[in-house]
């Protein structure tokens, strides 16, 4: 899975993400990443599309102020948010609620591969707690 932790950037695709976001100074590439996953209506997810739809929220999360804990896998993107500013709209916070439903149901390759590690309980936790900073 290119997973090696249950925190949001402890996998290669939000740290590729993560790099992506560095090239552009507005929420464009966050948009486009939650409506990737939310495009594919009742379709399978695949796990990269959800790991990088999850490193997303979490700017949302931090750009509302709602930082949660910081690593340095999430270092690239903390300074992201701390040099652009940016407020969040009502409606991207909502379909950030959005995305994290639909990772959480039936047909989502992320959902599955946690579902089958002995991480799964830690992982849900993180991504519930998350869901919770995500303010509407």
């Amino acid at each position: 899975m290119g997973a090696w932790a249950i925190d949001s950037f402890g996998n290669d695709d939000a740290c590729d993400w993560a790099f992506e976001l560095e090239k552009v100074n507005d929420l464009s590439l966050v948009e486009a990443t939650l409506d990737a996953v939310l495009d594919s209506g009742n379709e399978y997810v695949e796990a990269p599309e959800a790991a990088s739809a999850i490193a997303a929220i979490k700017v949302i999360a931090r750009l509302q102020g709602n930082w949660g804990k910081r690593s340095s896998y999430s270092e690239n993107v903390d300074n992201w948010v701390e040099k652009n500013k940016l407020q969040p709209s009502t409606a991207l916070a909502q379909k950030a609620h959005l995305v994290i439903d639909r990772i959480l149901a039936e047909k989502s390759e992320l959902n599955e591969l946690w579902e089958e590690s002995k991480d799964y309980e830690g992982w849900l936790a993180s991504i519930a707690e998350l869901k919770e900073r995500i303010k509407i």
